[in-house]
């Protein structure tokens, strides 16, 4: 995560609580060391945003703090609108309402001037019926990302072949038409990719596997080909 994204990020965390969060929860939550949450907390503060607190202790956000504009380019506008356009159109029902939200905030927030850019945006992302059914629920394969749960599945095959199997999701990658769930699969001892419209039963565990996220797409991007992506090795 980049530092800008983590300071924005502990803004967000402090803001959504009223009680102290301390440097060792917030370490845990973006996943980086207690010692760069201090410097990043040193930081805010000498940036004039009140935070109070003291290590150990923990930290609070004084109410009323709000975010300055967004102060985006022309280009970057239109990035952020057509790929929130994207979702809106291809993810599921959760995904693709946040990103209809998402596109109204940026309407609210940027300057004036910018504004049209937002509401009469040059590109287009032509809306994408999707082939499969909505039998899963993705903001909870989301959840379950976040905290690195085990979810128990049935799935069945090209050939129509049901195994049951226990993975550990990592990812989410949106076609056009389809979804591929990614992670590492206990049955096979690596990782696989399993079609969203092909798995007919999930259970989240509450298991917690036991290597970080990031360090599982690490492994996971070093078996792929950057031409072609999860489509290769989608066996299960």
């Amino acid at each position: 995560m980049r530092r800008a994204d983590r300071l924005f990020q502990i803004i967000q965390i402090l803001r959504g609580t009223r009680s102290p969060v301390t440097a060792a929860n917030l370490a845990e939550e973006l996943e980086t060391s207690v010692r760069t949450i201090y410097r990043d907390i040193a930081d805010l503060m000498g940036q004039r945003v009140p935070i109070r607190g003291e290590a150990g202790v923990g930290y609070i956000l004084e109410q009323g703090y709000d975010m300055p504009p967004l102060m985006l380019t022309p280009d970057e506008i239109e990035a952020a609108v057509l790929g929130a356009s994207w979702v809106a159109t291809r993810a599921d029902r959760p995904l693709a309402r946040a990103a209809r939200d998402l596109i109204a905030k940026i309407g609210d927030v940027v300057v004036e001037d910018l504004r049209p850019l937002v509401l009469d945006s040059i590109g287009v992302a032509p809306t994408m019926s999707s082939s499969e059914a909505e039998a899963l629920d993705f903001q909870q394969v989301r959840t379950w990302i976040r905290r690195r749960g085990k979810i128990n599945i049935d799935y069945e095959d090209l050939s129509d072949k049901m195994t049951t199997r226990t993975i550990w999701p990592i990812a989410i990658a949106y076609f056009e038409t389809s979804r591929l769930i990614v992670g590492w699969c206990e049955l096979r001892k690596d990782f696989r990719h399993f079609r969203a419209d092909r798995i007919r039963r999930a259970e989240f565990l509450e298991d917690v596997f036991p290597t970080r996220v990031r360090d599982l797409r690490a492994a996971w991007e070093k078996t792929i080909s950057p031409y072609d992506g999860p489509r290769r090795n989608a066996r299960a």
